[in-house]
């Protein structure tokens, strides 16, 4: 018995010294296929392409290969390559065409551009941006997503190079992929069940004019490229290995994975910005273009993607489903949402098509989709995002309202009551799933800076100040910055805690900031995008000197998870009191918010805030018959008393009143 081989695993032609035949229009990008290498590429507009190989880090091509005319079908050139050394190839294409930027077209022959479907970049040196085979060998065992509901997720926002970098993290590859694997027992301890991981994708490091750092890289350059530079195997071209082996050991330990992705704009920037790959392929296609053919940016970066035009919709997709199906990956928070509801010509569209696509593609349908429902352009959607019954938002009405309310503003105690139930206002059709809490992330103040300036202090970033939010609804208690002053480290440390704790105790999926429970600090800064220094990595060494915060914070998040109650439930569940029992005081000048939660049976839970400088006595609510009040936490008391671990609180002596000190925050809970 013979085996057959497949007609198109033959050349039929040779194009610079290399057998060749006409290749397969889909998949895009670069395939392995019996006996050689597919290579697809999208170009409306050009009048030729040529793919260009190298041998890995030469200077020069080893060969240039034209596509011919019959190897085109429609917009798309495709050719299969045989015989090629994929472990030691790069390739890049040239791509021919009018270079008439007042009709929105900009081709040069002269450069090289990726693969922008490319599964590998180089990633480092003065090549950095030419395109790789990725090797499909990978065993995942029997990995499979956790597939948490959304209620019961505490997602930790984390940067992979940022989060062991510091020579105190104690890991074998600080910075990596593989380090953050060491991290793992650290995220169990803590009790956190999702990271989400600051952009991954390929992007340029050095894309900053003032400081020559791009750190936070929502800048991507390849958006199926997992970052060479963030795998301690990057020089050996395997950080796809090493992404997968890190997405495995996460869902081993029960832990999901988000991705930050970035499809607003690219690294090309406007007119003066570089071609690298979309700008040279196809540029009226891939970019938002004005009537006189400029660059809308609704990035606030220079261009904008034309994310509804139906190929870069697909490209999208594509994206998307590769990163789910071949990492894993659990689901996908998406930079400057606001702009994927745009259309060709900037205005925002009823129905987006590429919004609706994502939330119904069945290759993500288990996957998290999350919005951050804003853009640079004063877009702002939070509550009113198209979703599709799919999505979910950063909520920036909680961040604002919880940050406003901790620091003892006026007239914001109504508006924390309905923040802390989900935020039923914006909501209530969705579901407190649709809300994602957040007090603190990578863009703003840290948690120990949010209560230590009350202003942005931005020199080191080179722009004279001028970047960042001015308005951060912080309070520094009384001193600027850094002090050794106990009783403005006493009231930071309560208003800490008491941001933690609200948090922790509110309906929604709440996001915490890697560092925040430890005390990280920026020094004020509140833009650090341009810094890869001590400034930005976690320093490890926090973790003992601020040990309480962490216990406190371990314990939240436990007791969050003990008590379904507050992750969800109906409006009617709550019940709201004040200094009174049963006697809500939503009056512009109260500072004292106290809210029941009752699940029914034993799973009720008292949540207590005072933003007042002064103490105050409450009046209890009777506990469900035959039960009992135990103190959970108080922000008032000192460490190790101000939270006791879940499951073993003390019962209160009185069970009528309980004080409720200065600017802190109280649960109680039923036994």
């Amino acid at each position: 018995m013979t085996t057959l081989e497949p007609i198109d695993a033959y050349p039929t032609q040779r194009i610079s010294g290399f057998s060749v035949r006409a290749g397969r229009s889909l998949p895009f990008g670069a395939t392995r296929v019996p006996g050689g290498v597919n290579f697809s590429v999208f170009s409306n507009h050009a009048t030729s392409v040529t793919l260009v190989l190298y041998r890995s880090g030469a200077a020069e091509p080893m060969a240039e290969l034209p596509f011919p005319e019959a190897f085109r079908v429609g917009s798309v050139y495709a050719m299969t390559v045989f015989d090629l050394d994929v472990e030691n190839l790069e390739y890049g294409y040239r791509v021919d065409g009018p270079h008439q930027p007042w009709l929105g077209h900009r081709f040069d022959a002269t450069r090289v551009l990726s693969d922008p479907y490319a599964r590998m970049l180089t990633g480092a040196g003065p090549y950095r941006h030419r395109s790789r085979v990725a090797l499909d060998d990978f065993d995942w065992e029997d990995d499979r997503p956790p597939r948490l509901p959304h209620e019961d997720l505490v997602i930790y926002e984390l940067h992979v190079r940022g989060f062991t970098r510091h020579p105190s993290s104690g890991v074998s590859a600080p910075g990596t992929y593989a380090g953050l694997v060491e991290k793992i027992p650290y995220l169990k301890e803590l009790g956190v069940n999702c990271v989400e991981l600051m952009p991954v994708f390929e992007f340029d490091e050095s894309d900053n004019i003032f400081t020559g750092v791009n750190y936070w890289g929502y800048s991507p350059i390849g958006f199926f490229a997992p970052k060479a530079s963030y795998a301690t195997t990057g020089r050996e071209h395997m950080q796809v290995d090493e992404f997968k082996h890190l997405v495995k050991e996460l869902h081993r330990a029960g832990i999901e994975v988000l991705l930050d992705v970035v499809f607003n704009h690219t690294a090309e920037g406007d007119e003066r910005g570089p071609s690298i790959s979309f700008k040279g392929l196809d540029n009226a296609t891939y970019y938002m273009l004005t009537p006189d053919r400029h660059y809308y940016n609704f990035s606030g970066t220079g261009n904008t993607l034309n994310c509804n035009h139906p190929v870069v919709r697909g490209f999208v997709l594509d994206c998307l489903r590769y990163w789910a199906s071949e990492f894993h990956v659990d689901g996908f928070r998406f930079d400057l949402a606001a702009i994927l509801g745009r259309g060709p010509d900037g205005e925002l569209l009823h129905n987006p098509p590429l919004l609706e696509s994502l939330a119904y593609d069945p290759i993500l349908r288990d996957c998290k989709l999350i919005a951050e429902a804003w853009d640079a352009a004063g877009l702002y959607q939070v509550g009113s995002f198209p979703d599709y019954s799919r999505w979910s938002e950063w909520n920036g009405r909680y961040r604002d309202t919880v940050r406003r309310y901790i620091k003892g503003d006026l007239g914001v105690t109504g508006e924390m009551a309905t923040r802390m139930v989900g935020s039923p206002d914006l909501y209530s059709r969705r579901g407190t799933a649709a809300t994602v809490n957040f007090i603190t992330s990578h863009d703003g103040f840290t948690l120990r800076d949010l209560v230590s300036y009350d202003h942005k202090h931005n020199e080191a970033n080179g722009e004279g100040n001028r970047d960042g939010d001015d308005t951060n609804h912080s309070w520094n208690c009384g001193q600027e910055g850094e002090t050794d002053d106990p009783a403005v480290l006493a009231t930071r440390a309560r208003l800490t805690r008491n941001a933690l704790l609200l948090l922790l105790a509110s309906r929604g999926v709440p996001m915490l900031l890697a560092g925040d429970e430890i005390g990280r600090t920026q020094l004020g800064n509140n833009n650090a995008y341009c810094h890869d220094g001590p400034l930005t990595w976690v320093d490890w060494g926090l973790r003992e000197e601020n040990a309480d915060l962490f216990r406190f914070t371990r314990r939240a998040i436990a007791f969050r998870r003990a008590h379904p109650v507050l992750r969800g439930g109906s409006p009617g569940s709550v019940h709201w009191h004040g200094v009174r029992a049963w006697s809500p005081d939503w009056s512009g000048h109260c500072r004292v918010l106290v809210a029941m939660f009752d699940g029914g049976g034993d799973d009720c839970v008292y949540v207590a805030a005072n933003s007042h400088w002064e103490a105050h006595a409450l009046e209890l609510p009777a506990p469900p018959r035959g039960l009992t009040w135990h103190l959970f936490a108080d922000t008032a008391a000192a460490p190790p008393e101000d939270a006791h671990e879940p499951g073993h609180e003390p019962a209160l002596a009185d069970q009528t009143r309980f004080v409720i000190g200065p600017r802190s925050v109280a649960i109680l809970v039923t036994h």
